[in-house]
């Protein structure tokens, strides 16, 4: 029986924030987009902020002193808010799925931002829990956060369901044992889903 289904922030419960987010501030700026989102989704993680390790003006000044970026730290930090839009669809999953007795969690590598989207949106208290890498410690390209997260729920890996965009993401927490979705579309998370949950 799956007893938990843990759902990936940006890119499954809200539309990915982050790239978009880049992607408008590389226009506003005159710059490349495809540049400037590498950039960005490699300096979350080497300059530490997903994992807690270093500070949102860290990570800016990473980002400006690679690309030449020269916009204020709030107005690129509102811009990157302002593109993480809820998915009503799969919110309503999550909804549907805790009515049935099953735990409901957040397993995202996010940063502090996930928490203002929070304070935003009151997202949290749709959740049962949240498993952020920024609070964390570590992230999902570490294979030992599934094992983490499992022992932290009490369950065995084969009684917890995953669904993320991220195709590594995916193949880590496979390898752990959890039962995974991949998000491609709301179409093939629905029906993914729905096998899932049949096949337990």
């Amino acid at each position: 029986m799956i007893r938990a289904v843990l759902f990936d922030f940006g890119g499954v419960l809200a539309e990915e924030g982050f790239q978009k987010g880049l992607r408008a501030i590389a226009e506003r700026a005159g710059a490349d987009p495809e540049v400037i989102i590498q950039a960005g989704e490699r300096l979350v993680y080497e300059t530490g902020y997903v994992v807690g390790k270093a500070s949102e003006e860290t990570f800016w000044k990473a980002l400006r002193e690679e690309t030449g970026i020269r916009l204020e730290d709030a107005a690129m930090r509102e811009t990157i808010l302002s593109h993480f839009v809820l998915r009503p669809s799969v919110m309503e999953w999550v909804r549907r799925l805790r009515g049935s007795g099953r735990i409901v969690g957040i397993l995202s590598d996010q940063t502090n931002w996930l928490e203002e989207l929070d304070q935003r949106h009151a997202l949290f208290r749709e959740f049962d829990r949240v498993f952020n890498s920024f609070r964390e410690g570590k992230g999902k390209r570490d294979a030992s956060l599934f094992e983490d997260v499992c022992t932290d729920l009490g369950l065995a890996p084969h009684e917890v369901a995953f669904v993320d965009d991220r195709v590594g993401h995916v193949q880590r927490a496979s390898a752990c044992g959890l039962r995974t979705i991949h998000y491609v579309s709301h179409e093939s998370f629905e029906s993914d889903l729905r096998e899932v949950l049949r096949e337990a």
